[in-house]
């Protein structure tokens, strides 16, 4: 009994190690370069858009409204797809997509090994694709850049693939937090979406990472919040019911959003072209788009900030929801690089813009700053990260019940009508299966010593196999094999059901002892009673 005590004191809720110290230590170098990476990814972003669309050599932030376009400005996207068809045909090819699936990809099948191309190179398209009108967000980029940091980094130390999983969510984790200046959601979609487990051991060194470079923007002079928004509603039953609504139709766009990226890449693959060449198709849809509106060009954040201060009127919010779901499905199926989650945002508060009218009253921006984030957690099937993505980017936390109450509506319908997201989808057809509900394992809380038979029952070597079958289909025996033994307790063999009807098969009688069939299974050791 006092062993039984002293094992039990070992015994934790955790199995996690001081280890977790040096991944830690690690995962803050993996941050001081994810922010590097991401300031870079923007800065580019802004000085390719200056140069394509206004012939100047700046950093300044671009407003593409204001932008002389003609009908020559459609072969600006239509370029810069032909440069990001080239790199990715003779640099990398993992540098297409939106990042965030080659980043799981990479994780479950790749042992969290990224090589140094996709840390260039990813950035880079995507540079050129956002900046010459692209109509994607830096995050899924700035993601897969900084998870590659994080793998490289681990490649070069010793350490396990789980750690090296660990450092690569940390650093894009980092590099999240570095474009929006939202470390928790950083957080969050580490846990929704990329770590596949929930386990200090992971946790710490992905937090760690988040706010080393949350600290490190800050201390740069990057604003934040990126939206401040100060609008609420009242709690109340009309209330409750609007949240729920606008939910409901987040999650229908969610659902038409996915269906239409992965029907326009449906139609690429027939086409009888190679996938270099699939961009420009896209690009030929952005420069038509960008032609009947501007806004829907590039990341777009002026609308997110035009939306959330209730400037943008309803006829004009279908226009930009339309055009921007059509050339942003588009050219995410042909294969260029960019993110999702900024269009999501866009094209969910342009719903909510839309819908404004006829739900219940609240202080203008609230419903499309919902209808952004419920549209962002149904089609990414992680509804905690939109919650608390929304409250950082707006710095208001009285909107967390409705913005969870949106969420977790969009979250509901699309698990529903929808069998894997628009992130896991990409991953199937490559032949995976993905699970993303996670359970306690119960055997993993089970000991040996709770569950093993302690008090071994034996049977005589000079039982029949009549006695035999009667004794293994007794229905109080707990298991189906047992040990036989000679008269001085020694283990000549063992017998189960499967044997006895054997031995009854190749016709032995039934009043055969078990010592003649067992010595041909021989085993050795004196049981201990």
């Amino acid at each position: 009994m006092a062993v039984r005590r002293h094992e039990k004191r070992h015994l934790g809720d955790f199995t996690t190690s001081p280890r977790v110290l040096v991944i830690a230590a690690i995962a803050v170098v993996v941050a001081i370069a994810g922010v590097v990476a991401g300031i870079l990814l923007l800065d580019l972003i802004r000085l390719v858009t200056n140069i394509a669309y206004f012939g100047r050599f700046a950093l300044a932030e671009p407003d593409l409204t204001k932008a002389h376009l003609g009908l020559g400005s459609i072969f600006i996207p239509i370029a810069g797809a032909l440069l990001v068809g080239l790199i990715a045909r003779f640099g990398s090819e993992k540098i297409r997509g939106h990042g965030i699936p080659e980043a799981i990809e990479a994780i479950l099948l790749g042992r969290s090994r990224l090589d140094a191309k996709v840390a260039i190179l990813k950035p880079l398209s995507s540079a050129i694709a956002i900046g010459t009108g692209g109509p994607f967000g830096a995050e899924g980029p700035i993601i897969m850049t900084g998870g590659a940091i994080g793998s490289l980094i681990a490649q070069a130390l010793p350490v396990s693939d789980s750690e090296r999983k660990t450092l690569l969510v940390a650093g894009a984790a980092a590099g999240m937090t570095t474009v929006f200046g939202t470390p928790i959601a950083a957080i969050m979609l580490a846990v929704e979406l990329l770590l596949f487990e929930w386990s200090p051991r992971s946790f710490i060194p992905v937090a760690v990472a988040a706010i080393v470079a949350e600290v490190g923007r800050t201390l740069l002079h990057m604003s934040s919040p990126l939206f401040p928004f100060d609008g609420m509603m009242d709690i109340s039953v009309l209330g409750l019911v609007g949240w729920i609504g606008i939910g409901v139709a987040a999650g229908l766009l969610s659902s038409v959003l996915t269906q239409l990226v992965y029907a326009c890449e449906d139609g690429f693959l027939k086409l009888p072209l190679h996938w270099m060449w699939w961009p420009m198709i896209g690009g030929v849809v952005i420069g038509v788009g960008g032609l009947i509106e501007p806004r829907a060009l590039g990341v777009g954040y002026a609308n997110i900030a035009a939306m959330l201060d209730g400037q943008t009127l309803a006829t004009v919010a279908v226009v930009l929801l339309l055009t921007k779901a059509v050339i942003w499905a588009v050219a995410l199926g042909s294969g260029t690089s960019g993110g999702v989650l900024a269009p999501l945002l866009i094209m969910g508060g342009a719903m909510g813009a839309a819908l404004s009218g006829i739900l219940p009253p609240a202080t203008p921006g609230f419903w499309p700053l919902l209808a952004m984030a419920a549209t962002m957690g149904g089609t990414m099937r992680a509804p905690l990260t939109a919650t608390f993505f929304a409250v950082e980017l707006t710095g208001n936390t009285h909107v967390l019940v409705p913005l969870i109450t949106a969420c977790a509506a969009a979250h509901l319908l699309t698990v529903l009508v929808m069998k894997r997201s628009i992130l896991t989808e990409k991953i199937a057809r490559r032949g995976h299966h993905i699970v993303r509900e996670y359970r306690i394992d119960p055997f993993a809380l089970t000991r040996v010593g709770d569950v093993m038979t302690q008090q071994v029952e034996t049977v005589p070597a000079t039982m029949t196999l009549h006695e035999a079958a009667r004794f293994l289909t007794d229905p109080e025996r707990r298991h189906p094999s047992f040990p036989v033994v000679d008269n001085g307790a020694m283990v000549i063999g063992i017998i189960d059901p499967p044997a006895v009807i054997g031995w009854r098969r190749s016709g032995k009688h039934r009043n055969t002892p078990l010592v003649e069939p067992v010595v041909a299974q021989p085993a050795s050791g004196r049981l201990c009673r």
